[in-house]
């Protein structure tokens, strides 16, 4: 029998791919509309994502852009952003609702770089311990004898490659966002 190791790959890309969602909802100054996927607009009794109320743009490097379809929907707009925690204030204009993103300053960089290798930690520390499972299973494997010593000894090999190749992923991605936190 041969041990099958691609579940183990595909938990540990899922531990990427959370890693890079997280980090779309880190500001660097510029603007990105995913960071309002959370707010939800009481729309006629019903919870509705914004995106489904209104028509959201980036007209600017740091200026998010959100136009209701319906304009009655702006005062409650503008409660559901400023009782969210993405710390901006919008501006309306009776038709529209713009959100500046302020310059950030050198402090703030740091401490969301900080934030940036404390996740990436954390997407390591998911990653390893999916490969100590999957040695785990390994190991269980072969004292079942349902594979032999030296396929145990490559199949660890392969996690350990695995383990590598993700963990290296996980260092581009904590450098690409920092690298661009820090870029002013």
């Amino acid at each position: 029998m041969d041990f099958d190791i691609s579940m183990y790959e595909e938990k540990m890309g899922k531990s990427l791919s959370n890693l890079q969602e997280e980090y779309t909802a880190i500001r660097a100054g510029r603007a990105n509309p995913r960071i309002l996927d959370k707010i939800q607009i009481d729309y006629y009794g019903t919870m509705t994502p914004l995106q489904g109320v209104a028509n959201i743009s980036v007209p600017e490097a740091r200026m998010i852009q959100i136009q209701p379809w319906d304009a009655s929907l702006i005062k409650d707009i503008e409660k559901a952003i400023l009782s969210s925690d993405i710390g901006l204030t919008p501006a309306n204009d009776g038709k529209t609702i713009r959100l500046v993103f302020p310059e950030l300053t050198e402090e703030r960089r740091k401490e969301l770089v900080k934030d940036v290798k404390k996740k990436g930690e954390a997407a390591k520390v998911a990653v390893r311990n999916i490969r100590r499972d999957a040695n785990d299973a390994v190991k269980k494997a072969a004292k079942a004898n349902e594979i032999s010593e030296d396929e145990q000894k490559q199949q660890e090999d392969k996690i350990q490659k695995l383990t590598d190749k993700f963990i290296s992923e996980v260092d581009k991605a904590i450098d690409a966002k920092s690298s661009e936190v820090m870029t002013v």
